[in-house]
């Protein structure tokens, strides 16, 4: 799909569904990932952290930025930081 087409964003909110469902598999798999979707996924994030409040899925997108310095997921982490109660 297309970044403008407005399907994507029904996708991302079937990925956040997916990827709140088990912590541990989601901080696996995201340790796994390729950049190509650690960039797409990065775009939620903030919703997956929303969901989960927790501050080793934190741990691993910091690590992730670490891991792929060119995507600059410094403004995504940061959002994602502000949705923990």
């Amino acid at each position: 799909m297309h970044p403008d087409d407005p399907r994507v964003v029904k996708k991302w909110n079937e990925l956040t569904q997916i990827f709140i469902q088990n912590e541990e598999s989601t901080i696996a798999y995201l340790n796994s990932c390729c950049k190509e979707n650690v960039d797409w996924i990065s775009e939620i994030f903030e919703d997956i952290s929303e969901q989960l409040q927790s501050s080793r899925f934190i741990e691993c997108i910091e690590q992730l930025a670490i891991k792929y310095p060119d995507l600059n997921l410094e403004q995504d982490i940061l959002y994602a930081k502000e949705v923990l109660i």
